[in-house]
């Protein structure tokens, strides 16, 4: 069992190509709890699935599954049926479902494949939508992640994340590679491989760079990598260690944490480099620096009041503010899209936990029963947080919903698992 090797504790301490990710390292899902309201849906076979080398069908049911807000319904007398086939609502209404969702893949004569989906409201009878795609079978499991965002904003009213990725790093012997993954864990692609670390990958707010933090020179820099052609340029390398990189809402900005001066401190730089702006001035270990939504506040981690706790600050600097007050050692803040909650891990009895705190009230709730949860990100939604921990000793990506009712493991089979940031929309 590896030691709780944090990010914020990595910094109290002080030739880039697209492969496939190895089979070892493919994930499953499995997902447990129950929320206080799920929407029942059932959601038939597309005809043509079975001869389709991805199951459109289940990868939407697991994906909405996951959210936490839907359940699934029984739909096998629908198998068959496609988009243009009106079903008979009266089996799904014994049955308790809200919804049906049937559809087609046909594969086409250029090799492409042509994917349609209908969603029905089964109580009222009623046509709610669908669209088609004629797309290669590359493209097949982001046609079914799409549908499910249709199917999740049509009925929840929120827009699904489903469409989205994650980018984590995992570790194999003594290789460290940064992969970016769909928001499943599937289809997970190398971004860059190393014998030395690699940390803190952050998105950028159009979801085309990543920052991230290299120890390839023997010591702590940040580049910049470009997700569609893999090329990356250097960001920060100054004198000491550069680490923890997150980029304002714009895009225009990264706050950094630098040593450069002494102690590590909070600084602002520019997206394409130059001279950093210190935006704090303290003798302690200021550091994990994360922007409100709106750009206007940045959180981070300080140890100047005896240990490390949570604050916040204006976005060119100033007094800060402490928002952390139970516990001894709360690190790793992410503040959700909406502004609404700070997510965090706190040490509690020797335990590393997630919480969530409602920021306008300050109500804190453990949402896990792990101890070895680290790197919390929300969901652009703001729905959902993926984490990593340990579970029955192993590395997990996990989801959970912010009361933490149902969470969703998205496990590997070697290797730590770790430091996932979840990326923004597609645009």
């Amino acid at each position: 069992m590896r030691t709780h090797d944090t990010p914020a504790r990595r910094h109290f301490l002080g030739a880039l190509s697209l492969v496939t990710m190895p089979s070892w390292a493919q994930f499953r899902v499995e997902v447990s709890g129950v929320g206080q309201v799920q929407m029942p849906i059932a959601i038939a076979g597309f005809k043509g699935d079975d001869q389709s080398p991805q199951k459109i069908a289940a990868i939407v049911r697991d994906d909405l599954e996951r959210s936490g807000q839907f359940r699934s319904v029984d739909a096998s007398s629908a198998n068959g049926l496609d988009e243009s086939s009106r079903p008979d609502f009266s089996s799904f209404r014994q049955k308790a479902a809200d919804s049906l969702l049937t559809g087609s893949a046909t594969r086409l004569a250029d090799g492409r494949y042509d994917v349609r989906f209908r969603l029905w409201d089964v109580v009222k009878g009623q046509d709610l939508g669908g669209q088609g795609y004629a797309i290669g079978a590359s493209e097949l499991r982001l046609a079914a992640h799409r549908i499910a965002d249709f199917v999740y904003e049509k009925l929840t009213g929120d827009k699904g994340v489903f469409s989205t990725r994650l980018a984590y790093v995992t570790k194999s012997g003594q290789r460290h590679t940064l992969w970016v993954a769909d928001s499943d864990g599937e289809n997970a692609q190398s971004a860059l491989s190393s014998q030395e670390p690699i940390i803190s990958p952050s998105w950028s707010p159009n979801g085309s760079q990543l920052a991230y933090v290299s120890f390839e020179s023997r010591k702590p820099v940040i580049y910049v990598h470009t997700i569609a052609n893999g090329q990356r340029r250097l960001l920060a390398n100054f004198r000491g260690s550069n680490s923890a990189p997150c980029w304002a809402p714009d895009g225009s900005t990264l706050a950094v944490t630098l040593s450069r001066d002494g102690a590590s401190q909070i600084y602002a730089l520019d997206a394409k480099g130059g001279e950093p702006r210190r935006l704090t001035q303290s003798g302690s270990i200021d550091t994990e620096p994360e922007y409100s939504p709106d750009g206007k506040l940045i959180y981070f981690v300080s140890d100047r009041g005896g240990s490390p706790q949570i604050y916040r600050m204006g976005y060119t600097g100033g007094n800060p503010e402490r928002v952390t007050f139970s516990g001894t050692y709360n690190i790793s803040p992410s503040i959700s899209p909406d502004g609404r909650f700070l997510a965090f891990i706190s040490r509690v009895n020797g335990a590393f936990k997630l919480h969530v705190m409602e920021l306008s009230t300050g109500v804190v709730n453990a949402i896990t029963d792990t101890s070895a949860d680290e790197s919390p990100s929300f969901a652009p939604n703001g729905r959902l947080l993926v984490y990593a921990t340990q579970v029955q000793g192993r590395d997990a990506l996990m989801t959970t919903t912010l009361d933490g009712k149902i969470k969703a493991k998205l496990g590997q089979q070697g290797g730590d698992i770790r430091e996932p940031d979840w990326g923004p929309f597609l645009q």
